[in-house]
């Protein structure tokens, strides 16, 4: 299906990334060409490894920037390049993404509608459903590049973090998310930044919408890098993430030293 490309020239897609298998690499390469298919937009491309094999940078379009950051660290301190990144952006919006996630177009267009009319200051593209495809659907998706069979066959999938989940992807007005501290870089590996992020926005007082809609996650194996990598380290995040949570606009601006 051919489909017209929208105008997304104010945005710019951040996708940090460490490549711990060929199926993150497939599907790094299928969110962008999605992306690429529908929209005219800048993407950001951090990939992040102890050895540049030069591999992704090869396989990547010309039109994105690629940068590759060597660090020997195992885990994955995916906050700090994320702020790195998003230091780098010109554009009005910006929108920080997993490197296995996708949404049918409109849903995305909408979430852009309500950045450009003031109507908001953070939007999530989908209300919450994140499903996770099997393999087989997945490679159906990476061969045809048709959103189309996702929707058609989302009873096939599951629901791994239940019906109200904040992760994947959001977009962002520039200026308010540099304000709102960004990424909180006390989470360091995996963790709850997902649920601190949103609740910090709250706290702060921006305003924050969600889309119709479901998220589409393209399935994959899971290192040290898709869970908490010790006990200690869950504690430390699910303890900053309470800090944040019942802390005041200006207990926050404090402990994350952020202007007012």
């Amino acid at each position: 299906m051919i489909v017209k490309k929208l105008d997304f020239s104010d945005l710019t897609v951040l996708l940090p990334v460490r490549i711990d298998s060929m199926i993150r690499l497939e599907n790094l390469l299928t969110v962008i060409k999605y992306l690429q298919k529908c929209f005219v937009v800048d993407i950001k491309v951090l990939e992040a490894s102890g050895f540049d094999s030069q591999i992704l940078r090869s396989l990547l379009p010309n039109s994105v920037d690629y940068t590759y950051v060597k660090d020997d660290d195992p885990v994955f301190y995916r906050t700090r390049y994320i702020n790195q990144m998003a230091q780098t952006v010109k554009t009005d919006y910006l929108a920080v993404w997993d490197a296995d996630v996708v949404f049918p177009l409109k849903q995305i267009a909408h979430a852009m509608e309500s950045l450009r009319s003031d109507d908001t200051d953070f939007v999530y593209p989908y209300a919450g459903l994140f499903f996770d495809t099997s393999p087989l659907i997945r490679q159906m998706f990476i061969e045809a590049q048709e959103i189309e069979i996702l929707e058609k066959l989302y009873r096939y999938m599951s629901l791994p973090y239940g019906t109200d989940m904040r992760g994947g992807a959001f977009l962002a007005n520039r200026e308010a998310y540099i304000k709102a501290g960004m990424e909180n870089e006390n989470f360091y590996g995996w963790g709850p930044e997902d649920w601190e992020r949103i609740e910090r926005w709250k706290n702060l007082g921006y305003r924050i919408k969600t889309i119709d809609g479901v998220l589409f996650h393209l399935t994959h194996p899971r290192d040290m890098n898709g869970k908490h990598n010790s006990e200690g380290q869950r504690k430390i995040t699910t303890q900053e993430k309470d800090k944040i949570c019942f802390s005041s606009a200006e207990e926050i601006r404090q402990h994350l030293n952020l202007e007012n």
